[in-house]
């Protein structure tokens, strides 16, 4: 999974990037502080894998991970250039969700390039200049498809898809509210990598008092969840000064820290939860005594197709899946165990993975 973090600068965003990779990107109080896009790859938090790696005794323990990409802070007028322009929006054209960063706190030290705090106000100025850098894609698909459907007719369905698609943009509408029955136009869209028709997280970053409490007073916070209701997508709170906080410490001392602060979970493992519900996405397990290990999938795969995720061959040589559910086979404490109190199961081709199945496949090249 691979995830792109946007938002106007001095929010927050490079502070939580750095806290949630540990990647130590440059984070100042001014504007345009990150210049080149930053990187990071993390672990995805699973106690899961843990506890079945101490089962079976495995050599190596490997936990399903997210790609992050922060860009350069935008500011409105990015798409004619103003800021650093909206040169760095490219990097982010890959990944399957965006995280917008959204300052919901108050603090005279920390400048605001708008001079107030107003959520929606910068959330409406980030979706501006990506709407503006969607329509420039647009321009330049149109001209080539044009001249390309004189030759090719076929090309004229999808030349209708692309004016379409760019009056609805010009409307100022982003592009994930275009409806069309067309299941083939939907799909095409979907190859235009446009960053309006990608899922959005929304990181609603408060002062450390609104944290415990997940922003339930912060009427900020307020105003940004029912935009993000209003808009199919999702919200999670973070205090992006207290993750850089949390980055720094031991696991153990960690939830400690946590404790303290009354919250359940990281910030990390918020966005993390957030994502996987917004993409839809699962993970099941694979555990022995080389490795034990997690595999992201999308909700409704079935077992063929999740087999798949190891390798091709697992997927063309398909026999069965034999399935246990982690739990079961926590409690059991042996695989033999499981399979003599028939928890273990022999499933087909049209079986659907469920999140924490523990599977081994059986197939055959």
């Amino acid at each position: 999974m691979k995830l792109g973090i946007v938002g106007l600068p001095n929010v927050g965003k490079s502070t939580l990037f750095n806290s949630l990779t540990k990647a130590g990107a440059e984070s100042a109080n001014y504007p345009f502080c990150t210049i080149d896009p930053n990187v990071g790859v993390v672990p995805v938090p699973d106690e899961r894998l843990k506890l079945l790696g101490d089962l079976y005794h495995s050599k190596k323990v490997t936990p399903a991970v997210i790609e992050f990409v922060d860009i350069a802070g935008l500011v409105k007028g990015a798409s004619k250039g103003e800021g650093l322009g909206n040169q760095f929006l490219s990097n982010i054209r890959e990944v399957d969700a965006i995280v917008h960063v959204v300052r919901c706190f108050e603090d005279a030290n920390v400048i605001h390039v708008d001079g107030s705090v107003d959520p929606l106000r910068d959330i409406e100025t980030i979706d501006l200049e990506l709407i503006f850098s969607d329509i420039e894609i647009l321009d330049r698909r149109i001209a080539k498809t044009a001249k390309a459907a004189n030759n090719d007719k076929s090309l004229a369905k999808e030349l209708v898809v692309l004016k379409d698609m760019k009056a609805h943009l010009e409307d100022g509408k982003l592009a994930r509210s275009f409806e069309s029955d067309d299941e083939d136009a939907i799909a095409f869209i979907n190859s235009l990598n446009l960053l309006t028709w990608k899922p959005v997280i929304f990181a609603a970053n408060v002062s450390e008092d609104d944290l415990a409490d997940d922003g339930e007073n912060n009427p900020y916070v307020q105003e940004v969840r029912k935009f993000a209701e209003e808009n199919a997508s999702q919200v999670f709170v973070i205090c992006a000064q207290i993750e850089q906080e949390i980055a720094e410490l031991e696991e153990d001392e960690k939830k400690m820290f946590l404790e303290e602060l009354g919250l359940k979970e990281s910030g990390l493992e918020k966005l993390i939860a957030a994502s996987y519900e917004l993409l839809g996405l699962i993970s099941y397990l694979t555990s022995g005594e080389d490795e034990t290990r997690a595999w992201t999938i999308k909700v409704g795969t079935k077992a063929p197709q999740a087999a798949g995720k190891i390798h091709t061959d697992f997927e063309r040589g398909f026999i069965r899946a034999e399935v246990v559910n982690y739990q079961d086979l926590l409690d059991c404490k042996t695989y033999p165990a499981a399979k003599e109190k028939g928890l273990v199961r022999l499933e087909g081709k049209d079986y659907v993975v469920k999140d924490g199945d523990v599977i081994l496949f059986r197939f055959n090249v």
